[in-house]
Formats: C-alpha cells, sequence, structure tokens
C-alpha cells in the first residue's frame, strides 16, 4: 500500500471508529429517524458548497439511480439500523459487530464473479472471525446485556457496509466521490426528514446534540470525503480493511466514555475477529506465505 494509501486508511479508520460512541450518546434523548436525518441533512449542507465549487454534483446527478442505491445501501439502513441497535446495544459490542464487513465483503466478491474470493484461506478466516463474533455475543445475551435482534440489526449494517464500496467501484468509476456523497446525503436526509417532522420534536439534552453535530461534521461530511479517496487508492475490498481497527476504537472509547463494561469474552473475541477478517482478505498469492493484503 503506498504512503497516501496508508494516510487515507489511518485517519479513515480513526474517524469511524467513533460513531458508534456518538451514536449511543446521540440516541440518548433523540430517536433514532431524528439522529439519521439531523446527521445526514447537516453533511449535506456542509458538504453542497464544496461540490457546486469542484464541480462534481454534475456527474453524480447523471447517474443518480446508482447514486440513490449507494445512498440507501451506505447510509439510510445501516444508520438508522444503527440508531436502533445502540439504544439497547454497548457502542463496542456495536463497533465489533461491525467488524465482520470484510467477511461479507469477501462473499460479495465471489457472488460478483472473484473465483479467488472463497479460497481454503479465506475460508477458515470466516469461520475464525464468526468464532469470535459468536462468543461476544453468546457471552453477552447470556448475562441479559443485549437483544439478539439489535445483534441482527447491526449484522445487516456490516452486509450493507460490504456492498456499498462495491457500487462505487463498478457502476461510479469516474464519477467525483464528492458528488456521490453530496447527493447521496440530500436525498437520505430529506427521505427522513418528513417522518420527523410527522413523529414531533423531542426535547434533546446538550449532550445528545453535541454528540450529533460531531457525527454529522467529522464521521459523516468530512469520513465521507476520505472514504472515496481511499477506496480510489486502494480498491473496495482493501477499503474495507478499516474494521480492523474500528473495533479498538469503539471498545476502549465505550469503556472510557461510557463505562461500558469490557469483558472477557470481548477480549477474547476481538482478536479473533480481526484474525478472521484479516485472513479473509488475504489475495491467493499470500495463501503460501507473500505480503498480506494491507502491505
Amino acid at each position: 500500500m503506498s504512503t497516501r494509501g496508508w494516510t487515507l486508511f489511518s485517519i479513515q479508520s480513526l474517524i469511524w471508529g467513533t460513531p458508534y460512541l456518538l451514536i449511543s450518546i446521540a440516541v440518548e434523548t433523540l430517536n433514532p429517524v431524528s439522529v439519521v436525518a439531523g446527521r445526514t441533512l447537516i453533511a449535506a449542507v456542509l458538504l453542497l458548497p464544496i461540490a457546486i465549487h469542484r464541480r462534481a454534483l454534475g456527474p453524480a446527478l447523471e447517474h443518480w439511480p446508482w447514486v440513490l442505491a449507494f445512498g440507501a445501501i451506505e447510509m439510510a439502513g445501516p444508520f438508522l439500523f444503527l440508531g436502533h441497535a445502540e439504544q439497547t446495544l454497548p457502542s463496542g459490542i456495536t463497533g465489533l459487530l461491525v467488524a465482520t464487513v470484510p467477511i461479507f465483503g469477501a462473499l460479495v466478491a465471489f457472488a460478483l464473479g472473484d473465483r479467488h474470493a472463497l479460497s481454503r484461506v479465506r475460508i477458515i478466516g470466516m469461520a475464525v472471525g464468526l468464532a469470535g463474533v459468536a462468543l461476544v455475543v453468546g457471552a453477552a445475551s447470556g448475562e441479559g446485556d443485549i437483544s439478539l435482534l439489535a445483534v441482527a440489526e447491526v449484522l445487516v449494517v456490516a452486509v450493507c457496509y460490504a456492498i456499498a464500496p462495491f457500487i462505487t467501484y463498478r457502476k461510479l468509476v469516474g464519477v467525483p466521490g464528492l458528488g456521490i456523497a453530496t447527493v447521496s446525503l440530500w436525498a437520505v436526509g430529506l427521505a427522513y426528514l418528513p417522518i420527523v417532522l410527522i413523529s414531533g420534536f423531542e426535547s434533546p439534552s446538550a449532550r445528545s446534540i453535541s454528540a450529533l453535530v460531531v457525527l454529522a461534521v467529522v464521521c459523516t461530511s468530512v469520513a465521507f470525503i476520505t472514504f472515496f479517496a481511499l477506496i480510489r487508492e486502494i480498491g473496495p475490498d482493501r477499503a474495507t480493511l478499516i474494521t480492523f481497527v474500528n473495533p479498538v476504537v469503539a471498545l476502549f472509547l465505550g469503556y472510557l466514555i461510557l463505562d461500558e463494561k469490557l469483558s472477557g469474552a470481548q477480549l477474547l473475541g476481538l482478536p479473533l475477529v480481526l484474525a478472521g477478517c484479516w485472513l479473509a482478505t488475504r489475495h491467493p498469492k499470500n495463501d503460501s506465505g507473500g505480503s498480506t493484503v494491507g502491505d
């Protein structure tokens, strides 16, 4: 991986390791729909003048069906599911479950015709990663700490996050990422706004509002700019490797700021999930000991 690729990878990993903490704080006094609408509309407003200045909207609007598909799969569904899940699910476990994205990414690549996507090593990696998830979820559910519905919602998010990069890489080649993000954010935000207006306004705390603003500015507007740059630089399959760092950030932020429990099952399951995801994204030429996909 080039120096630019490593830089983008590091920035993106840190930025997208924090939303789970912020979402957990935001939904303390805001409903998930309001969080999605606020997050996307604030980010859309911030990105619009930049997109206009760089003439990025025209190409995105020319490919609007695929841009809307990206927005639905990357934002509309996942943002809502995460907000609903984190009303009961600790942010650290949420981040750990989302770390399964590379596993699903390998399955998506295979479905799209990559015959190497399900090599022996990758299948072993998937099994190891899912074993880690089962360990964490099983231990936490046994203690009554989590809802299996919330776990299912987050795993659906992981599937969506695995699919979305392939849309941009295969169907939106040459379309500026800034344009894709801006149009998608406006579409998702405006789609959810009527639901917020119909359901009525809450009285959110300053803590929730602050979390929402940071979520919109840093973890949405800035994050999507670097995300598209990362995909262009290293490809959609490698881009999913940011989930190797995300759960570490999420677990320890939840522990330090939200006083979430850091159980033995999490500490044991985390390396299993990360090792499984690493194996699941290894290039076939590396199965015999060559350099890894992250080199």
